[in-house]
């Protein structure tokens, strides 16, 4: 039976500028094959992405983290942030500087896609989102996927160069290329989105 958002809101607010910005996989303790490579390229990328929320918050922009489960079906959100906070090194810090907020949004997903098996979709609705700012990693498989997924739902994709990364930065260059050339997603520097009631 369809949600009457009137009655059971899942969303409080509505997104300023019916944007919203997704934040993918960053948390992580980066144990996976060559985790290590990604995991030297993502700590390029966690400034970008920590500069960028922060200007979304204070726009009214929401946050959303979206992160793998890791295969644990008991997996609770803040559980995977605090694992991925913990971590020595690089990874640690990353999660701790990206640490979500209270009022951040947080969606666990089984596969690469953030839309795939989650309730997404139904929460960027209730936030009145129809454009979303894809940063984290990896360019090429969770990035790419959950940028696909939006086309075909109709929202608008922006993918800033300077916020995901891939094991190589080539391979991050050419799957950008990809996304402007097949799916129109706008992949200009963090830097130059102008945010509603800020810019």
């Amino acid at each position: 039976m369809p949600t009457d958002e009137r009655s059971a809101p899942l969303a409080e607010e509505h997104a300023a500028g019916g944007t919203a910005l997704l934040i993918i996989d960053m948390l992580s303790d980066w144990q996976f094959p060559r985790g290590d490579q990604l995991l030297a390229q993502a700590a390029g990328i966690a400034a970008p992405i920590e500069a960028l929320s922060a200007r979304c918050r204070q726009a009214g922009v929401p946050v959303v983290y979206i992160n793998d489960n890791r295969g644990r079906w008991r997996s609770d959100f803040r559980g995977v942030a605090q694992h991925a906070s913990e971590q020595a090194g690089q990874g640690g810090h990353i999660a701790q500087r990206l640490f979500p907020h209270e009022e951040d949004y947080c969606v666990l997903k089984p596969k690469h896609s953030g839309f795939y098996a989650t309730p997404l979709e139904l929460l960027l609705r209730h936030l009145r989102v129809g454009q979303l700012i894809l940063t984290g990693v990896s360019t090429e498989h969770c990035v790419t996927m959950t940028g696909t997924d939006a086309r075909m739902r109709d929202f608008k994709v922006w993918c800033p160069e300077d916020a995901v990364a891939s094991r190589d930065p080539a391979m991050r260059d050419r799957t950008l290329a990809q996304l402007r050339d097949t799916l129109s997603v706008c992949t200009q520097a963090s830097g130059t989105l102008r945010l509603p009631h800020l810019d």
